[in-house]
């Protein structure tokens, strides 16, 4: 949970067994259901002020926290008892790329070692200080940034990640369906065929349909380093798979103690503990992204894009974990728990395993209509 839970506009998207998905407030240790006013989730956060709207929302109690939070856990839960899911339904995933020198870094090892993990450490210093002598701390699509890339140009080191790195168009690709995401507990989806993957935790912005930032949460964008690393045209391929979404625990709603500067200042913390007793934490700061959040959303949306739905933007991540692992640096293993979490949006957590052995994506827009249907709620829409 947030360390200032108590001060926050908190929404959760619960399932209610015998029901559905709701929409839910967290009010002291309860969560309310507020569905009948707000039938998902995409249409609260069209709100012209979606905190005080879930503020002022009356609804019925539907469980206590404390059981939520114990039956949303990697280790299994009760179907018969509600769970967290993905705080996001309607909205378009979106994520941006290459916005973090050490990412950057490690894109460049992917390409230039065609996804093999024992080459890309072999180029790892060479270009390793290329990125940290002359790209860390460019503004991108600034003159200084221009005149790098014609000095790279001319020595024949120009990439496709340097483009979108220092180049004045960010990388924004779409993660994955809406209605695909899996919430905090629920295990998330690794390719069985994938040799070289890895975790990437990240703060995602949560945007309403006229471009606004109305709140924030975590995801895992789930990665498969050795298929984006054979082409970038395999991004989809590597970026979304079943289950390999994450996103919670929680919607933090932007209020008079929460806002965007809070998502400026944010130190993202990332741990890995493995069945096999491995265990690795790292720690990376939202002060180093190269790009502004705003940017990231003007790019993502506006006169050229439009969302009807909205869409919940990760914002990228500078986490690439490189320490030893199987003998080829960091990869994923079954079972292992992957902990994303900073003070003032809590932590989401989940299972690694091999997406095909995931649960099924089944419940998408189709199902969700039919259900609110089902409940006399498709009329609540305004």
């Amino acid at each position: 949970m947030p360390e200032d839970r108590e001060a926050a506009t908190l929404a959760a998207r619960l399932w209610l067994p015998g029901e559905g998905p709701a929409i839910c407030a967290l009010r002291g240790e309860r969560l309310i259901d507020v569905t009948r006013a707000f039938p998902t989730m995409s249409a609260l956060c069209a709100e012209a002020d979606p905190a005080a709207a879930l503020t002022a929302t009356e609804g019925r109690d539907v469980a206590g926290l404390a059981e939520v939070l114990a039956n949303s856990r990697p280790e299994g839960r009760d179907a018969r008892l509600p769970y967290l899911l993905a705080p996001v339904d309607l909205q378009a995933v979106k994520a941006a790329g290459v916005t973090f020198a050490v990412s950057l870094l490690e894109r460049l090892l992917e390409e230039r070692a065609k996804g093999d993990p024992v080459a890309a450490e072999a180029l790892r210093a060479e270009v390793g200080d290329l990125v940290a002598g002359d790209l860390s701390g460019l503004r991108p699509g600034s003159p200084e940034a221009e005149k790098v890339r014609s000095v790279l140009l001319a020595r024949g080191l120009w990439s496709q990640y340097l483009e979108v790195g220092i180049g004045p168009d960010a990388e924004i690709f779409t993660k994955a369906q809406p209605l695909s995401a899996v919430g905090t507990g629920m295990d998330c989806g690794v390719l069985a065929s994938s040799r070289w993957n890895n975790p990437e935790p990240e703060v995602v912005l949560i945007v309403a349909p006229d471009g606004r930032v109305v709140g924030a949460t975590l995801g895992n964008d789930v990665n498969l380093r050795d298929v984006e690393g054979r082409s970038a045209l395999l991004l989809g391929r590597a970026k979304d798979n079943n289950a390999s979404c994450a996103i919670g625990p929680f919607l933090r709603f932007f209020d008079g103690g929460f806002g965007l500067d809070d998502i400026r200042r944010a130190e993202v913390t990332l741990h890995v503990q493995g069945p096999d007793g491995y265990a690795l934490e790292a720690l990376s700061s939202m002060r180093q992204i190269s790009r502004d959040p705003l940017d990231l959303v003007s790019q993502m949306i506006g006169p050229h894009h439009q969302y009807p739905d909205g869409a919940a933007l990760f914002l990228g991540t500078m986490f690439a974990p490189t320490e030893e692992r199987d003998g080829q640096g960091f990869t994923h293993r079954d079972g292992d728990i992957v902990s994303v979490s900073t003070p003032k949006l809590g932590a989401l957590v989940n299972r690694v395993a091999r997406a095909e052995a995931c649960p099924s994506w089944e419940f998408g827009a189709g199902a969700l209509m039919r259900n609110l249907a089902g409940r006399g709620l498709l009329g609540v829409f305004r």
